[in-house]
């Protein structure tokens, strides 16, 4: 459901809370070499550990890590702060926003879903394929009985 950018941008978000700029670009060049070994492990067509299944998306996190890093780094040296704060920072807050939207969204669905699944299943369905007779009988007993079968 999460792209690699929703990932990092949430990820370097609740991390850089806090950090000034000398550890903020120390967070930048860690990417930088995350993402160098994991394009180069993938060029190679291994994975880094038997554990690790989806390389191709692991590289796109950190590639995707080393861009929101810089983002964050150049916001703090354009603004002049001194430390990181997510609550200034207006794109990373409206990127979060749109995340909990579609979170939020996602949920509902799958809930409505559930329910529907719920409904479906406490439904009982008989298909029977009788003569016009015992059909009009039929008829008339569902009618008494406020039913009504197709």
């Amino acid at each position: 459901m999460w792209s690699a950018q929703d990932v990092a941008r949430e990820q370097v978000r609740r991390q850089a809370h806090g950090l000034d700029m000398a550890a903020v670009t120390e967070k930048v060049a860690e990417a930088a070499t995350r993402e160098r070994e994991t394009a180069e492990q993938l060029r190679r067509g291994g994975s880094l550990s038997k554990f690790e299944t989806d390389l191709e998306r692991l590289a796109a996190i950190w590639e995707a890590k080393h861009v929101e890093w810089q983002r964050v780094r150049d916001l703090m040296a354009q603004a002049g702060w001194g430390a990181y704060e997510p609550e200034r920072d207006t794109q990373g807050s409206t990127w979060a926003r749109e995340r909990t939207e579609r979170r939020d969204g996602a949920l509902a669905a799958k809930a409505a879903f559930e329910a529907r699944r719920r409904e479906e299943a406490d439904e009982l369905r008989a298909e029977l394929w009788l003569s016009a007779a015992s059909s009009r009988l039929i008829r008339a007993a569902a009618d008494r009985a406020g039913l009504m079968p197709a």
